[in-house]
């Protein structure tokens, strides 16, 4: 079970709010979803005062391009339709 999520800036070893992050970078997923959105994540990494643990966590993520159900429906021209007489096929067995 996922442990409940707090703020970012929280040290996970003492508790102590360790305030802004030193460091912020971006990652970009390099496969989009299913509806065609890409996801960009923003990471930063942390310094805390009192105990002097450094770790790095998820800030923010954000999914760019259309959200899903704002894509017109395609529509298509019918095809060729092609008849198959298959009384021919009876006839020779």
């Amino acid at each position: 079970m996922p442990r409940k999520r707090q703020k970012p800036s929280i040290c996970p070893r003492c508790g102590t709010d360790a305030g802004d992050p030193v460091k912020t970078w971006t990652l970009v997923s390099p496969i989009p979803d299913r509806y065609g959105r890409v996801t960009i994540t923003v990471m930063g990494s942390f310094n805390c005062p009192s105990c002097g643990n450094s770790w790095r966590t998820v800030l923010k993520r954000i999914k760019s391009g259309e959200e899903p159900g704002e894509k017109e429906p395609v529509e298509r021209e019918p095809g060729q339709i092609i008849e198959i007489d298959l009384s021919e096929l009876k006839d020779m067995d």
